[in-house]
């Protein structure tokens, strides 16, 4: 590349973090349309846009492992939530969940109405008819997608507290097939949750077998991640190594008080495995996670905050005791009178998310839920928090090994070619970050605050956000596996 050349967008004066855990190295980056075209020492170079990244990291944009982003995309596609993270691509239709193949009921059946309580959303009868709406609506941010067992059941099933007929699994199968066809990259499955909790295992592996066809990825929020945990961890092995595909275990995590410190065997489990199988994990970065609310969640958890209520709305962001006090209730009686509704559970150990944040194969998700009244903080805090938190603060791992994390081990595990690394001729996903500085802002109290010390977020070549404010950009385009 001649040393006068002349780019769209070069970035100068950074610390680059190639996103593949190599050493940190000083440069510049030069960006023609949609990909990175040159890296070194470009000070002849022209640009039309020059961004100076001096006392700034320039990493690949952040790859956000585990979301529920599925209406998001559609809904608020400024994606700021995501954005003032320095995320660039996010992985939706997690566990079990999708908007895609839409039933009638979605927004009555708990946890698909963690997407949509209202029912406009559950609009698209097929993958294709979801792609092709994000399409047409094009997001500040890319996304992958995958598409949810739970869905399907819903969408074909009379009744869910059975396994499902032949003929049912036929129908679902087809909707798996006609799916991965249309560009989803993989199932996901929660069978945690009672809509999915009578699918045999038999069940899920014959609704699944386009996966194999198709090289997709099986992905779970596994059956149990309390007592039943290794079970779990062997069951969803099992359903990979029968269908030969790759499978993730989406926020990993042990949870009640007498699974605390069960991290060590369950991740010597998961390494066993990985040895023998493709197989990945994620987490989030917190000691409290968040879902519906639910009745056996109660004696598990030392503390629990309402983040929505339909029928008492008042409720969103007090603590479920406080919520009994002042209906004069017990919290079980409370839990029944305020439903449907969410919930953060306080329920993880501390020591466990570190171990399992520190493995070496764990990705990155914030599993946030956009739609909730008053979110888990990880919606918008999950990637500072592993770079401010646990990486400068803690020193749980050395920065690179954090950006790591959060791009070129995503992109490897889900198939995102070209993507998650900075080098020559990788799409041009960047995200420039202050890193003395970078921090997660939101809390349990204030969960929508945005992160500090993230300057500029750049998608497909486009600068998305800089300048604490968003350009109004809409680069991000629907990324399909291995293509």
């Amino acid at each position: 590349m001649a040393a006068n050349a002349h780019y769209d967008l070069i970035i100068r004066n950074a610390t680059i973090i190639d996103g593949m855990r190599a050493p940190r190295f000083h440069g510049e980056i030069g960006v023609r349309g949609d990909r990175i075209v040159s890296i070194g020492a470009l000070a002849t170079a022209s640009a039309d846009i020059e961004i100076d990244g001096t006392g700034l990291i320039a990493a690949p944009g952040f790859i956000d492992a585990h979301t529920h982003d599925d209406r998001m995309l559609l809904s608020n596609p400024d994606m700021a939530p995501k954005v003032t993270q320095g995320v660039t691509t996010v992985v939706a239709g997690n566990c079990g969940i999708s908007l895609a193949h839409s039933p009638a009921n979605g927004a009555s059946t708990p946890p698909l109405d963690l997407l949509d309580g209202s029912g406009d959303w559950f609009k698209f009868p097929t993958f294709r008819a979801y792609r092709e709406e994000l399409a047409a609506q094009p997001a500040a941010i890319n996304a992958t997608c995958l598409v949810g067992h739970t869905t399907f059941r819903v969408a074909a099933m009379d009744r869910l507290d059975r396994a499902a007929t032949p003929a049912e699994i036929t129908r679902m199968r087809e909707m798996a097939h006609e799916s991965l066809a249309s560009g989803a990259i993989g199932v996901s499955t929660g069978t945690a949750y009672p809509p999915a909790a009578c699918a045999p295992t038999a069940e899920i592996i014959e609704i699944c077998r386009p996966l194999s066809e198709f090289d997709g990825l099986y992905v779970t929020h596994m059956r149990n991640e309390d007592d039943q945990v290794i079970d779990s961890i062997e069951e969803t092995c099992l359903i990979g190594r029968t269908l030969k595909v790759p499978v993730v275990i989406s926020h990993h995590k042990t949870v009640g008080l007498k699974n605390h410190g069960r991290s060590v065997e369950t991740l010597k489990l998961i390494a066993e495995r990985m040895s023998a199988q493709p197989l990945g994990l994620d987490c989030y970065p917190y000691i409290a996670s968040s879902t519906v609310l639910r009745y056996d969640r109660l004696e598990q958890s030392s503390r629990i905050i309402v983040t929505w209520s339909k029928p008492h709305p008042e409720f969103a962001g007090v603590d479920l005791y406080e919520v009994a006090r002042r209906l004069n209730m017990t919290q079980t009686q409370a839990v029944e009178k305020i439903k449907p509704a969410g919930a953060i559970y306080f329920m993880l150990d501390e020591t466990d998310v570190q171990r399992i944040l520190a493995f070496e194969e764990t990705m990155i998700g914030s599993d946030g839920l956009p739609h909730d009244t008053k979110p888990h903080p990880r919606l918008w805090g999950t990637f500072p928090r592993v770079l401010g938190h646990y990486s400068r603060e803690l020193k749980l791992f050395p920065l690179e090994t954090a950006v790591y994390k959060m791009t070129g081990l995503t992109a490897g595990k889900f198939g995102l070619k070209d993507r998650g690394v900075i080098k020559a001729g990788a799409y041009a996903d960047i995200t420039l970050f202050d890193a003395d500085t970078v921090i997660d802002a939101a809390d349990f109290e204030h969960s929508t605050r945005p992160a500090r010390g993230i300057s500029t977020v750049i998608v497909n070549g486009t600068v998305v956000w800089r300048d604490d404010q968003p350009t109004g950009a809409r680069p991000g385009r629907i990324l399909l596996r291995n293509s």
